[in-house]
């Protein structure tokens, strides 16, 4: 690669990152490290099931972008407004949740800092106002700037903590009988982890849209090719990461006794101590503040990222709102955080039920938006070459039928089920 191909690359890098650092926050400092904790290494095969049948959908959402010039909700339209709607509307309940389970998380590790005596719904609106005005003030570049920098910082305590706890040995009692994750009484639980792994299924359009971003930004549209390497940067980085974080949960805690509680400030409290005891107990403040940043930082884009994408559909559906994007924008990030405030004050009674809640919620919409990524990557629009090809195309309708087999799954084991 020559010093021009480098340059252009580096000019495309930062979408894909972008939602690798959103996915790094919620679904493996908590998903991946309680499958871990709770199951040990058993769930290994389905966060890689599950992180191989999101791949196909998560790619659409930049490779189409990269191919034809417009956003992956542009593409929604195209099929006709219906889409637009299903996505609004899945996104309006989704991410609101979402906000308010990241946001709280974060408030958590803050309380850290000696915070405690504040109310943890009271910070964690103050959290979300932060975040919101930094995105007000500092809008993509900084965005992208801290996601880089969080990956970097958190890839390094995590695997520091890994390396210390394989060299410590498990921590399995004696007489510990390990449980089952492959019941219907766990079958909830599945569903959690796999929501958010790597992510939500609606951050796909995430990613297209910051690619308009990042061009405005360097003034370099992205290649087909760049776009690909930053995509699989990204997503195979969360992959990796996932795998880190499960393999922690069962070193450390995996057969302890210790579970992990509901209440946000001890759960993490929990959190920090995963790194600490292994790492020692200097490093508990540095690794709180690399916890605290990651989540932020996952705040941040999830306040950037859903009220974007809503934005996006917005001007979609009334075309004469598009000059003033920057304003929909904003003000659906008001919207979404007075929802997600409304929520975190009145109906929240822990952070793990919040947390499940909005995995839940995050897994179940997955086969739809599944179906609609596929049907638009295989537009007339795209050029053929850019279309999936046999093997995408298997794996996409297997993620699909694995995505609407376990969804039936769920609604059986807890409506259904005596």
């Amino acid at each position: 690669m020559n010093q021009t191909s480098r340059a252009s690359l580096m000019k495309a890098l930062g979408p894909g990152l972008l939602v690798a650092c959103a996915a790094i926050g919620g679904s493996h400092l908590v998903w991946s490290t309680r499958a871990g904790a709770e199951f040990g290494w058993q769930l290994v095969g389905l966060v890689l099931l599950a992180n191989l049948f999101k791949y196909p959908f998560f790619l659409y959402g930049q490779k189409y972008t990269a191919a034809t010039g417009e956003s992956l909700l542009a593409g929604y339209q195209r099929r006709g407004n219906l889409f637009v709607y299903i996505f609004l509307a899945i996104n309006i309940l989704t991410g609101i949740i979402n906000i308010a389970g990241v946001s709280m998380l974060s408030a958590a590790l803050l309380a850290g800092f000696g915070l405690e005596a504040l109310p943890l719904p009271q910070l964690t609106v103050l959290i979300m106002i932060g975040c919101a005005v930094f995105i007000f003030l500092g809008h993509y570049r900084l965005l992208d700037g801290m996601a880089k920098l969080v990956v970097i910082v958190l890839t390094i305590s995590t695997l520091a903590a890994l390396l210390l706890a394989i060299g410590e040995g498990p921590v399995m009692q004696p007489g510990f009988e390990p449980p089952s994750p492959w019941t219907w009484a766990s079958f909830g639980f599945l569903i959690m982890l796999m929501g958010w792994m790597p992510a939500p299924l609606d951050l796909s359009a995430w990613s297209s849209l910051w690619m308009f971003s990042r061009e405005r930004q360097t003034g370099h549209r992205a290649t087909v090719g760049e776009t690909l390497i930053d995509f699989h940067l990204g997503y195979f980085m969360a992959v990796a990461l996932a795998m880190v974080f499960l393999a922690l949960g069962a070193l450390v805690m995996y057969g302890s006794g210790e579970r992990f509680s509901p209440s946000g400030i001890a759960f993490s409290n929990q959190l920090i101590e995963l790194y600490s005891r292994n790492i020692g107990t200097w490093s508990y403040g540095l690794i709180l503040f690399a916890a605290f940043v990651t989540m932020l930082s996952t705040s941040l884009t999830c306040i950037d990222g859903y009220p974007r994408a809503l934005a996006a559909c917005t001007t979609l559906l009334a075309p004469k709102l598009l000059p003033a994007f920057t304003r929909v924008h904003q003000a659906w990030i008001l919207i979404a955080v007075i929802g997600a405030s409304v929520i975190v004050l009145g109906y929240v009674q822990n952070l793990l039920q919040l947390l499940g809640f909005a995995a839940i919620i995050s897994f179940v919409t997955s086969p739809i938006l599944a179906v609609i990524n596929f049907l638009v990557m295989s537009g007339d629009n795209v050029p053929p070459e850019h279309r999936p090809g046999p093997i995408l195309k298997l794996l996409s309708w297997v993620g699909i039928l694995f995505f609407f087999g376990m969804t039936a799954g769920f609604i059986y084991a807890e409506f259904l089920l005596d």
